[in-house]
Formats: structure tokens, C-alpha cells, sequence
């Protein structure tokens, strides 16, 4: 069985696969170390992987160290992947979106796909239909812009994510909420069917922390994968299997 953990700007996601199956996913926060304790002694875990979008503290980087099965750490400029990276300064690429990329790929080979993470931040990346990742664009997540309006003007006040969302807001609350939730909604629809105009034949995934009611004509299919980037970190370290049995 192989470990994934993908640590992200808000959490940390742990997923246990067996195979190319995902069995658990378990979520604990930057810090924690019992949750990941908990599920190695739940299953027989022979390797693992890990890629970060935040650096690691020296606990963090410990606890790995005191696994008794070998991790590959996920780096996007050195890890060698089952796809072509065609972005320029991989150094800089967030291993998350690359392994989004892979595990997407991986779910629909042969096919030009976009997938779109909502998140913290809103990635948009593309894979062409011979596997080469081609780039895609960030954007400010909801919790982002919800900030960024209260700490950039004096008088608006500091908005939840969930609530009512109105499409002419009756509150300032509301008003806010509702102009940041459904901006990134008409965002991310007007980006898929730009993408879907260009190439009719594009596969579209969204995953995310985010949940968003998109409204897109009936001949644009939205798979909803929320393991898609664990999918890619598990393709990345089956990849890497020779690699991992000599270190």
C-alpha cells in the first residue's frame, strides 16, 4: 500500500491507496502528528510520497524521517513524472498543480483536459492531448478576496465564505459574500467554456475545498474529482518504484 500526503496552505491530506485506489483520506492540521501515527499502524504502508506547497518545519520533516517505509518527496524541477512539464520555471511550480495534471492525465489519456482546483487560491492548468503540461493561470481564492476587501478599505468588515448568496446582495454582508461567490463562479465558467470553445473535446475536472454550482450548457462535462492531486502524487511514486527500492 502506498501513503500520499499532500500538505497544503491550510491543511495537511493524508490518503492511504491500495493500488491506484484511493481507501482513506484523513486531514489533520499544520503541526498534528497523531493522525498520521494513527493510520500507519491501520495499514501496511510500504512507501509513500509527500510534496508541499509551504516549507516544511524541521517536525514535520522528523516525523517522516521516523517512518519505517521510504518517502519520496514530490519536487516538480527534479522528480521524474509519467508526463512531459513544459513550464518554464518548474522551479517555482507548486507540486500540487503539476500533480493534478498527472492524475487527471492519468484518468483520460489521449485527451487535451483543464482542470481547476478552488481553493485558497483558483488554479486553472491544462494538459495537451500527448501529455505535455502546458501551464495554466492563478487566480485569488473566495477566502482570499474576502480578506483582501476588509484589509484594503476602511469600512467593509471581514466576510465568511459560507452564508446566504444573493444575486443582488440586501446587506453588506451579503453584498460582499454574495459579489465575491458569484464572481468566482461566472470566473470559472467563463474560463471552461472559453477552454471548451477551443477544443471541443477538452476533459474539464474541478476538485477543491471550494463546492460551486456552475451553470454550463449540457455538452461541457464537469468531472468532480476531489482526489485528483493525491491520484497524481500516487502515479508519481509508482513511477518512481525503482528509484525508491535502491535508496
Amino acid at each position: 500500500m502506498n501513503l500520499v500526503i499532500d500538505i497544503g496552505n491550510t491543511c495537511v491530506k493524508l490518503v492511504a491507496f491500495d493500488g491506484m485506489t484511493p481507501i482513506e483520506e484523513v486531514r489533520m492540521e499544520h503541526g498534528e502528528s497523531d493522525p498520521l501515527s494513527q493510520m500507519c499502524r491501520r495499514y501496511p504502508f510500504h512507501r509513500g510520497i509527500y510534496s508541499s506547497v509551504v516549507s516544511l518545519d524541521e517536525k514535520m520533516q522528523g516525523l517522516f524521517n521516523t517512518l519505517d517505509f521510504p518517502m519520496l518527496p514530490f519536487r516538480p524541477n527534479e522528480t521524474p513524472i509519467p508526463i512531459q512539464n513544459k513550464y518554464l520555471t518548474p522551479g517555482t511550480l507548486g507540486g500540487d498543480r503539476l500533480a493534478a495534471a498527472i492524475g487527471a492525465y492519468g484518468e483520460c489519456p489521449g485527451h487535451p483536459i483543464l482542470i481547476v482546483d478552488v481553493g485558497t487560491c483558483i488554479t486553472y492548468d491544462f494538459v495537451s492531448s500527448n501529455g505535455e503540461y502546458m501551464g495554466g493561470n492563478i487566480s485569488p481564492g473566495p477566502t482570499i478576496r474576502l480578506k483582501a476587501l476588509h484589509q484594503y478599505t476602511d469600512a467593509l468588515p471581514l466576510v465568511v465564505r459560507k452564508g446566504d448568496i444573493l444575486f443582488h446582495g440586501n446587506s453588506t454582508e451579503t453584498a460582499i459574500r454574495s459579489g465575491v461567490m458569484l464572481g468566482v463562479k461566472y470566473e470559472v465558467e467563463g474560463y471552461v467554456s472559453e477552454c471548451f470553445r477551443r477544443l471541443p473535446d477538452l476533459k474539464v475536472f474541478l476538485t477543491g475545498g471550494v463546492q460551486l454550482d456552475l451553470q454550463l450548457p449540457e455538452n461541457i462535462e464537469i468531472i468532480k474529482d476531489g482526489f485528483i492531486v493525491p491520484k497524481g502524487l500516487n502515479r508519481v511514486l509508482i513511477y518512481n518504484n525503482d528509484k525508491l527500492s535502491t535508496q
